[in-house]
């Protein structure tokens, strides 16, 4: 009966409620005493917590999509616009945003942690609010729903003194039903630069505008006249139609006084796409490229864009200098491929883009760099690295950031990028938010190294090596405001590796084992620099020859560059495959110059010659070929009088040209006979082909045998002869006598038809013919002929 009340569908009475409210504030007492004794820090830490759990996940999200202008002047009316999301799962009622200017930064290392704790709720209500009408309300805010918010408010009403970095912090507060009072649930900080005047003396800022991309041409190439070239895929076709990363990148840096530096690569790539050319897609063949139309605008909006602008070209392909430097320099010609790199780069970008470059600049991964590293980079020709000064580090304990140029000995100058600001725009920056709090970062940074000292400074800022279009978006953004400030001035990067060292800057490059490991993790092992040498050697006995090395050289030249370059790095898998394509693809061209297999020729006799077929498979002839033939038993059989012969080849495209070599057995039996090709310089070209040689001797008793037969057969001839002759005379005389008419003998009739046969076998008589097959007469034929004599001849 006590707990009927609590079944559903029944009211608890009015003494029961009160009851449990009683036992709910009696059991609460331990917890709120705890509470009580906590000390002042660990109470606003816990209800700070507190207000995450009333929320459910822990505040409000404060994102600021934007804020214009980026550093204001003391006429303007900053605009701070983004959304406030409700992360929890209670509805957030009587919400406001504000703004909160703090006091300004005195170091450039306070900006950074600022920029850590962006959305820290300690100590979200630090700094004076702006208050007034200068905020942005919200009746509720339900769970999971992103509502907008925008805020402009007067520079004046900020009330920004001094010139410096100003922390602007926007938050929202709110109640819950948990917490029924006002509390922070949410804060975004950022940066408002402020420097309304023209400085006294501006920082000279070097901005670098890369333009790279990863590899996407292989080595191969049609056998048509104008080797139509075949690309791995068509993904350099996204990036440079509109919207693409690389079309964002030349739209947007045309209108900024930027460095461009250029992979010549990439130059050549569009170029080849610009006309005919093939992909690679898996079939057996490659199908036929379609987007040379974007080639070609991408191609002229590039050359509208650097005209007038300082150009760095680095070596085709961009190599891995770490690498090359760490892995690559005990392999027989890796230095050779990045001089044959630096040596194009010029040539390609003044072709392509009708401007000189700049190729004495060497720039490694990161800008680590180490003294083996700068030993490399400077080894075909470039006398400038650039640096980035998280790498080479200051140690003299200076108050202010000194300029970039650095003599490190040998003639060679570091240009230290600063590291804060060119990491200032890694990572995803696709959402407005992070853009925006990006480029006030970057601001922000500027500003504070420009405060630190009345000094002139040349600083060098050095992005992302292949930013994205958002990343590329942001540094625009940021670059074009720092243009339009008041504290900094452009500056080339020839100029700023010109400028007079700072004396107490550092100019001690890190020994090798400061390398950063994560980059070291990266970089292409021993084995890659291996088969490129590989391939190398092979290429260059192809060369030796082709009739036009032309067609086979530079493509494959331009291949083995790629397999050096920076892009693969944290590919691995990527990059061997391509290594391993090229080779096979070489290895397939140089076997269509070839030997035909023989089987076991046999040899009748002590001399005899030998065909051996050369065949040329490949589009253009081939000459500066010696093939040898080699007798692996010359007792046996010489060749040419001796172990071997060699004569000089040459074969057309598609064609086969058959030498024959002149033998000479000594002894009967099986020898086996090696036809190998040779480059005229003596190596070895293509597999050998052996086969045997079976020779049969003729023995002086065989030939003795043989003689005979032929003399019995001369004789047997010459008797038939004689024989034929004997008998074709007695029957001359015998027609002879025929002639004459015989007498008959008397008293012996004549019979008649007693004639010889004519031809036809029918016999004739006087009178009367008779067939033979008549039979004989019973009664001889009355004559009125006189009778004979009775002699009777025999005809």
């Amino acid at each position: 009966m006590a707990e009927a009340a609590d079944f559903p569908g029944m009211t608890p009475s009015p003494a029961r409620r009160w009851l449990r409210r009683t036992g709910a504030l009696l059991a609460a007492a331990p917890l709120l005493a705890g509470l009580v004794q906590l000390p002042a820090p660990a109470a606003h830490a816990a209800a700070q917590d507190s207000a995450k759990d009333a929320s459910g996940a822990g505040s409000v999200a404060v994102a600021v999509d934007s804020l214009t202008p980026s550093a204001p002047t003391a006429d303007d009316t900053v605009t701070v616009s983004g959304t406030v999301t409700n992360n929890g799962k209670q509805a957030v009622t009587e919400a406001q945003v504000d703004l909160r200017v703090g006091s300004p930064l005195a170091t450039r290392s306070a900006v950074d942690t600022t920029a850590g704790r962006a959305d820290d709720l300690a100590g979200a209500d630090a700094g004076a609010a702006v208050g007034g009408k200068y905020v942005a309300e919200f009746d509720r805010l339900t769970p999971g729903v992103a509502e907008p918010f925008s805020i402009s408010v007067p520079v004046a009403a900020l009330k920004l003194k001094a010139d410096g970095v100003y922390p602007l912090s926007v938050s929202l507060s709110g109640e819950t039903s948990a917490r029924p009072w006002g509390q922070v649930l949410g804060v975004q900080r950022t940066f408002l630069p402020w420097h309304p005047e023209d400085a006294a003396t501006a920082t000279r800022t070097t901005v670098l505008w890369p333009l790279l991309s990863s590899v996407h041409m292989t080595a191969e190439t049609g056998s048509d006249e104008q080797q139509t070239p075949v690309f791995l895929d068509d993904d350099l076709a996204k990036e440079i139609s509109p919207g693409g990363r690389l079309d964002q990148l030349v739209s947007l840096g045309k209108s900024l006084d930027v460095t461009w530096v250029i992979d010549p690569d990439l130059l050549a790539s569009v170029d080849a796409m610009a006309d005919r050319y093939n992909v690679q897609n898996g079939l057996d063949a490659p199908t036929a490229g379609t987007h040379q139309a974007i080639a070609k605008r991408w191609l002229a909006e590039l050359q509208d864009a650097v005209r007038g602008k300082e150009v760095v070209a680095l070596p085709f392909g961009d190599p891995d200098l770490a690498s090359l430097a760490h892995d690559g320099t005990g392999v027989s010609g890796s230095l050779n491929q990045l001089k044959a790199a630096t040596d194009v780069a010029a040539t390609t970008v003044e072709t392509v883009l009708h401007t000189t470059p700049s190729t004495d600049f060497a720039w490694p991964a990161e800008g680590a760099v180490d003294p083996s590293i700068v030993k490399v980079a400077t080894s075909a020709g470039a006398d400038k690295v650039i640096a980035r000064s998280d790498s080479l580090r200051e140690t003299n304990g200076l108050s202010y950031t000194p300029s970039a140029a650095r003599p490190i000995g040998g003639g060679t100058t570091a240009v230290v990028a600063d590291a804060q600001l060119s990491t200032a725009f890694q990572g995803d920056l696709t959402r407005a938010s992070t853009s925006t709090l990006a480029v006030q970062r970057f601001l922000a940074q500027s500003l504070a190294l420009s405060l630190q000292t009345g000094k002139q400074r040349s600083i060098v800022v050095a992005p992302p090596r292949m930013p994205s279009a958002s990343q590329a978006q942001a540094m625009a953004a940021a670059v074009t405001a720092l243009q339009g400030g008041t504290w900094s001035e452009p500056q080339q990067l020839a100029a700023a590796a010109s400028a007079k060292p700072d004396p107490a800057a550092t100019t001690r490059v890190p020994a090798q084992s400061q390398y950063p490991s994560a980059l070291r993790k990266q970089e292409l092992p021993r084995a890659a620099f291996e088969r490129m040498a590989a391939t190398q050697a092979k290429l260059d006995n192809f060369e030796l020859i082709l009739t036009d090395e032309s067609r086979v050289v530079t493509p494959f030249g331009r291949a083995i560059n790629r397999e050096m370059a920076t892009s693969w790095r944290g590919r691995p898998t990527a990059a061997r495959s391509f290594r391993k394509d090229v080779q096979t693809y070489l290895t397939t061209l140089t076997s269509q110059v070839k030997l035909i297999q023989k089987s076991e020729t046999k040899l009748s006799g002590r001399s005899a010659t030998i065909p051996v077929t050369v065949q040329n498979n490949l589009v253009q002839g081939v000459d500066h070929l010696v093939l040898r033939l080699t007798s692996t038993n010359a007792t046996r059989l010489e060749i040419g009088g001796e172990d071997y012969s060699e004569q000089r080849i040459e074969v057309s495209g598609g064609h086969s040209t058959t030498v024959k070599f002149t033998t000479s057995a000594n002894v009967n039996g099986k020898t086996s006979v090696v036809a190998q090709l040779y480059t005229e310089d003596g190596r070895q070209y293509g597999a050998p082909v052996r086969f045997d040689v079976r020779v049969t001797e003729i023995t002086p008793t065989v030939m003795l045998v043989i003689g005979g037969g032929v003399l019995l057969l001369v004789l047997a001839g010459f008797r038939m002869y004689t024989q034929r002759k004997r008998a074709a005379a007695r029957e001359a005389e015998e027609d002879a006598r025929d002639g004459e008419e015989a007498p008959e003998e008397p008293g012996t009739p004549a019979v008649p038809g007693d004639r010889e046969a004519d031809e036809t076998g029918v016999r004739s008589g006087a009178d009367d013919p008779v067939q033979p097959s008549d039979g004989t007469l019973d009664t001889a034929a009355e004559s009125t002929d006189p009778s004979g004599t009775g002699e009777r001849v025999d005809r």
